[in-house]
């Protein structure tokens, strides 16, 4: 099939999945109209990653717990897309690499086996009009522009190490650190547009942000929590070095089925109100009492619930200061990866919009092939505000001009558009912007009273990813063991 696939179509792929494999009990009384009510010991808002993490921590340590979900699926920023044939393709968060422990060994406890991402053959630079085919991490540029980007990169290895990731805002330097975006840091510290255009662009896929968004204390910390600039954008051996056979969303989805009812969809959260006794949580779905909740979603989307008491200004002043990325993820499927037989590994990088890298994304036999292409940042909020037509056009026309006329013409054109994702707005992660450490970065992981705060961005490690996610929901969980 020919066209770019719908949003509900996408999502209405991953509903049916979850529903498959989390059982007809939580999936029959999610969707009834009506209201719920119950009491446990803990009430967990958010199915993604880190409040399933958290509420099967405490469910094997005899805790009574129950998870809202707004949306009508598991797996958050998770989904997968099915190909046909029992084949599946990440439309969300997807790799794995070393040192991503948690997210790996809570996928090996539930028996999901990773695959390496194609890596064999050349890389494809397109840039100033020319395309050149390279191998290893760094794209060529011609001197002086290499010389001066190979410094850039030094220095910003040499800053990140200095940034404790627990309190970022402590580092030596921390106040002109926050002070400054990456873009600001950028254009002082170097002088050809080969030198920026790279930084550029490992920016733009790392946070799916501009560099004049963020602050560069926040860009530093993030970088040291995923072991590094170098890691975080290398393939092989790095942070994507693997997938999950059967998708990414496969990890929720089984963690889901464990814990049956107690997961509840078409629940968001409205209201949360805590006292001396406990706290009460209404949903659309119902009303729930426990002793503690773990608010498991990313710190904008927590900022829309309502707090009685409010909120203490530090938190809700954090809230209103760390925006999602834009991300688009395109995936263009082919009966095969034609590209591999000519030598290529689908790996590219460009200084033209709208897509500005690829990757191939075919499943683990290779067959069908998958290109996946990323528009992020400014692209993503152009393109995002174009009609679907547009939108093919332009896409169809970047993965032509990178991989010649074969891929003109897919069986399928995959587009999700995070950012209209009524309770995602935005990936891959919430950023800090200038100064938000500074001020607000005390409140990210305090709990308030009874409410404690969970989600990739409340990482001290793998800060973003889905490992980072893992992490925070078990964190959150210990939070709530200790205090129960």
């Amino acid at each position: 099939m020919s066209g770019v696939s719908r949003r509900e179509l996408v999502v209405g792929a991953g509903a049916t999945a979850a529903g498959a494999l989390i059982g007809a009990a939580p999936t029959a009384a999610a969707g009834k109209a009506g209201q719920r009510a119950g009491r446990v010991d803990v009430v967990v808002v958010g199915a993604g990653l880190a409040g399933l993490s958290a509420a099967s921590d405490l469910v094997e340590a005899g805790r009574s717990v129950a998870v809202l979900e707004a949306r009508d699926r598991v797996g958050g920023r998770t989904l997968n897309h099915q190909m046909g044939a029992g084949e599946v393709v990440e439309i969300g968060g997807q790799w794995v690499g070393p040192g991503q422990d948690r997210v790996l060994a809570r996928a090996r406890s539930l028996g999901i086996r990773t695959f390496k991402t194609y890596t064999n053959g050349a890389q494809i630079l397109d840039y100033q009009g020319r395309q050149t085919h390279f191998e290893g991490l760094i794209p060529p540029l011609p001197e002086p522009d290499a010389g001066d980007f190979n410094q850039l990169l030094a220095r910003v290895v040499q800053l990140e190490s200095t940034v404790p990731t627990d309190k970022p805002w402590t580092a030596t330097d921390a106040s002109a650190l926050d002070s400054q975006t990456v873009e600001t840091f950028k254009l002082a510290n170097s002088s050809t547009a080969g030198a920026r255009f790279l930084l550029d662009l490992a920016v733009k896929a790392v946070f799916a942000a501009e560099p004049r968004d963020l602050s560069l204390l926040h860009a530093l910390f993030y970088f040291h929590s995923g072991g590094g600039i170098i890691n975080l954008t290398s393939t092989a051996g790095g942070a994507q070095d693997s997938r999950f056979v059967g998708g990414s969303q496969l990890v929720s989805l089984r963690m889901a089925k464990r814990l049956g009812a107690r997961i509840v969809l078409n629940a968001p959260v409205r209201r949360i109100t805590q006292g001396r006794g406990g706290v009460r949580v209404q949903s659309d779905a119902g009303t729930w009492t426990g002793q503690r909740v773990i608010v498991a979603v990313a710190p904008m989307l927590a900022g829309r619930i309502d707090y009685e008491p409010p909120l203490p200004a530090g938190r809700d002043g954090l809230t209103q200061h760390v925006p999602q990325g834009s991300a688009i993820k395109y995936e263009a499927v082919y009966r095969l990866p034609f590209w591999r037989s000519v030598g290529l590994n689908g790996y590219t990088n460009s200084d033209r919009p709208p897509i500005r890298f690829t990757y191939d994304n075919s499943p683990p036999g290779g067959i069908p092939g998958v290109l996946l292409g990323f528009v992020v940042g400014e692209d993503a909020r152009r393109l995002g505000a174009l009609s679907a037509g547009a939108r093919r056009r332009e896409v169809l026309g970047a993965f032509t001009r990178l991989f010649g006329a074969q891929a003109a013409r897919p069986r399928e054109l995959i587009e999700q558009n995070w950012s209209n994702e009524p309770w995602t707005r935005g990936c891959y992660a919430g950023y800090l912007p200038p100064g938000v450490w500074s001020d607000y970065g005390a409140a990210l992981r305090t709990p308030v009273g009874r409410i404690h705060w969970a989600g990739t961005e409340t990482s001290e490690i793998f800060n973003g990813y889905m490992d980072g996610a893992v992490r925070s929901g078990e964190r959150a969980a210990n939070e709530v063991s200790h205090q129960l």
